[in-house]
């Protein structure tokens, strides 16, 4: 009974949105194996990467020397900062858009236990219509217009709107819901799993070489510590993201310098803050972290300002990483997208690594593209 229950709700969903054809059934690695994922502080058992590979050598030849107390290049252990974007860099982010863009879609259009206020609906009608006519976040090549200027921001002022007002284990249970939801235009995989395995790899390998790794991501800071426990080895505290303020049940509006907290009371989502991308970034890390990364991982424009403060004026060692989405079988990738970062790339000192020729496999050889 609750296979069928999911299958229909999937089915709705598929046709409500226009991109699936068909339901499947997830056969990714699941969390609990996502989890397993190990290398050694050698990093000689590695499995998803081409070796051969310039990125692969980089990284490897890079956290060597680094750790070596006799190089020159010896980085203390506690200034080992290492800083990962999420959407594109460590998970899927192109089946059809970010996972939160998705999960603030079933939200505000397809949730039969809530009705958004007017204006919210109108909007995620227009997000979702950027999504099938221009492609968000990479542009379809026959696409006669762009992202409308702002979507950024405003999408996550939206986002906040639909779901403000949850109790923290009421949000929670939201996202692990929607973790369940298989993408779409990719066979075998559910959101929850869609993690890139070579990604996972480097993190295992980090973490093995004493580094400390932060995810620093535009998407919401609870989506990220929910998507990531029991899959990274990434504590709560060092995952950054898009903030929102926190009230209590009971606050009313008073200033929180005003209000006490109550024994009835409960922790709300409260009033979009900040969305956490580009220059916004390196705010962040500056005010979270405190510390100047030495290796940055990301995929976007989004990630610029983060890949440059990493390795501009650093007194120790430094790599920023920029993953092109060129894997246009195993992924639903975009030529022009991963030209253009190439040549930002090139432009600016950043590592580029092909999806197609670095990464052996992404998801594992039982997802497809559904078109393939």
């Amino acid at each position: 009974m609750y296979k069928k229950k999911i299958a229909a709700c999937v089915l709705a969903a598929a046709l409500g949105f226009g991109f699936m054809a068909e339901v499947p059934v997830s056969q990714a690695a699941t969390r609990a194996e996502l989890a397993q994922i190990s290398v050694n502080k050698k990093g000689t058992n590695f499995k998803y990467w081409n070796k051969e590979g310039v990125p692969y050598q980089q990284l490897t030849s890079f956290v060597k020397d680094v750790t070596n107390p006799k190089s020159k290049n010896f980085i203390p252990q506690k200034d080992r900062i290492a800083v990962f974007d999420l959407d594109g860099t460590l998970i899927c982010e192109t089946a059809p858009s970010y996972f939160e863009w998705m999960m603030y879609l079933d939200r505000a259009l397809n949730d039969s236990t809530f009705k958004p206020k007017a204006e919210d609906k109108a909007y995620a009608e227009e997000v979702k219509k950027a999504i099938e006519t221009v492609g968000i976040p990479n542009p379809k090549p026959d696409a006669k217009s762009k992202m409308p200027s702002g979507m950024d921001r405003q999408q996550a002022v939206s986002q906040n709107s639909v779901f403000a007002g949850m109790t923290q284990p009421e949000y929670e249970a939201y996202v692990k819901k929607f973790m369940e939801t298989p993408t779409e235009g990719l066979t075998n995989l559910k959101w929850g799993e869609a993690f890139y395995l070579p990604m996972v790899e480097v993190i295992s390998y980090l973490t093995a070489n004493d580094f400390k790794v932060f995810i620093v991501s535009g998407t919401d800071r609870q989506i990220l510590r929910i998507l990531s426990d029991g899959v990274l080895p990434i504590p709560k505290d060092r995952i950054v993201g898009t903030d929102i303020t926190w009230l209590a049940s009971h606050q009313q509006g008073k200033d929180g310098l005003e209000y006490v907290y109550q024994k009835n009371d409960e922790v709300l989502r409260g009033e979009f803050i900040l969305k956490n991308i580009k220059m916004n970034k390196v705010d962040n890390i500056a005010r979270d972290i405190g510390q100047q990364p030495v290796l940055a991982f990301g995929n976007s424009s989004g990630d610029s300002s983060m890949f440059n403060y990493t390795i501009t004026g650093n007194k120790y060692k430094s790599l920023a990483f920029a993953l092109c989405c060129d894997d246009l079988d195993r992924e639903l990738g975009s030529q022009s997208k991963a030209d253009k970062m190439r040549a930002d790339c090139e432009k600016y000192g950043w590592i580029p690594v092909s999806m197609k020729d670095d990464f052996k496999t992404i998801y594992g050889d039982n997802v497809k593209r559904a078109d393939k």
